[in-house]
């Protein structure tokens, strides 16, 4: 198994999406990382095995089998581009309907463009701040509308800004 750092580590690449998500803050990378439970209860719920269930990040060698079939990896990878948002088609209409179909993807074009103006280990640095509660510093995903460690509400400043659209898709699920 490869060696990661907590959902709150280093400024690793490949923790920032090639779509501009930030892939400490995912519910997955947590729960593979930091949260056994919650691990269990997404595989579960998903029909994953507990060894489907695991990623470490976009870009690492264990990834969701979800995201081991993203297209957007798979044409930045193609094109020789680290992000979509170096693209000459950005925003392509695979990365539209992948921005609009979930809350934590609301911000896409601003982190997008973000990593653009000033490198992906600074926007890491800023989207961590995102996520993180101002309470007890965990980071928490867009799907903790409360702190998953404290109790904080809203859980961080993603949540804050987004939980509108947060609660009427968990009212869907």
């Amino acid at each position: 198994m490869e060696k990661q750092p907590s959902a709150s580590g280093a400024l690793d690449k490949k923790h920032a999406a090639v779509c501009g998500l930030y892939c400490g803050a995912c519910s997955w990378y947590i729960a593979t990382m930091e949260e056994p439970k919650r691990r269990q209860r997404l595989a579960a719920l998903f029909q994953y095995s507990k060894e489907e269930a695991a990623c470490y990040g976009c870009r690492s060698d264990k990834r969701l089998p979800y995201c081991d079939n993203c297209r957007m990896f798979a044409c930045a990878k193609e094109r020789g581009l680290d992000f979509c948002g170096e693209c000459e088609e950005f925003p392509c209409e695979d990365l539209k309907a992948f921005q609009s179909a979930m809350p934590h993807r609301i911000d896409l074009w601003a982190n997008l463009d973000r990593i653009r103006s000033v490198g992906y280990k600074r926007w890491i640095e800023e989207i961590r701040e995102d996520y993180t509660c101002p309470r007890c510093s965990t980071i928490n995903s867009t799907y903790d509308l409360v702190c998953r460690k404290c109790g904080e509400a809203p859980s961080c400043k993603y949540v804050a800004r987004h939980k509108e659209a947060i609660e009427q898709y968990l009212k869907k699920g």
